[in-house]
């Protein structure tokens, strides 16, 4: 199979995955996974059903957003994924979801900070808040690349949703849940009115280097690949 294809294929399973966990509903959010060797990145249509999506409603852009393959729309969000992969070459999947209680924190401007060791190790030190921008707009891509250099693998977007970052599909829907189960819990603790305790820094810090040895090894494969 070749590696277009590929990327098609998984894009298309991630929507599915992900519909049937009801975090993706409708036609909101986008999903993307980076074209192993290629500079280039499979990504969903715009605003179409992902219950009638197939695998030839997916696109394929290079990093400058010329259509490689695809006869639909992209997303419009297609720039801050080709912005996303360009900076990070850590990252081989991007999902951008409007789920629900990562969606109440940005609708409250509210970062999470280093609640669980296992946040820490998998998402970043702390879910930063991205400044709001309206969708598609260079404005948006710009205020997420001004994130990205923190190394984090999951951002709340301002009045919008949350956008999630990883290594591989399974590891991004992985990621995807855990933000929810960070979210929803931060959200319980908030309203309890008790301070809410946090990783102490040496812990947090031993655990974010796991997380950037793993990114570390991502980036150098796809850095030799991308240069063949």
């Amino acid at each position: 199979m070749n590696e277009i294809l590929q990327a098609k294929q998984t894009v298309l399973e991630i929507c599915q995955k992900l519909s049937a966990k009801g975090i993706l509903m409708g036609t909101g959010g986008n999903i993307s996974v980076r074209v192993q060797g290629q500079k280039a990145f499979a990504i969903t249509p715009s605003n179409y059903d992902y219950a009638k999506m197939v695998v030839e409603d997916i696109c394929v852009l290079d990093y400058n957003l010329k259509a490689i393959e695809g006869e639909r729309k992209p997303s419009v969000e297609s720039s801050l994924h080709a912005a996303i992969y360009e900076n990070r070459l850590d990252t081989n999947c991007v999902i951008h979801t409007h789920q629900v209680y990562a969606s109440a924190l940005a609708l409250t401007h509210t970062a999470i900070p280093a609640l669980f060791d296992e946040q820490v190790k998998f998402l970043g030190k702390s879910v930063e808040i991205v400044d709001y921008a309206p969708s598609g707009t260079p404005f948006l891509k710009n205020n997420v690349v001004k994130r990205l250099r923190n190394h984090a693998n999951a951002y709340i977007i301002q009045n919008h949703g949350a956008l999630l970052l990883g290594p591989d599909p399974d590891r991004t829907i992985f990621n995807v849940q855990l933000l929810e189960k960070c979210a929803v819990t931060y959200l319980i603790a908030l309203c309890s009115g008790k301070n809410v305790t946090k990783v102490p820094a040496p812990i947090r810090e031993v655990a974010f280097q796991l997380l950037r040895k793993d990114e570390k090894k991502v980036e150098k494969s796809n850095q030799t690949q991308e240069e063949k």
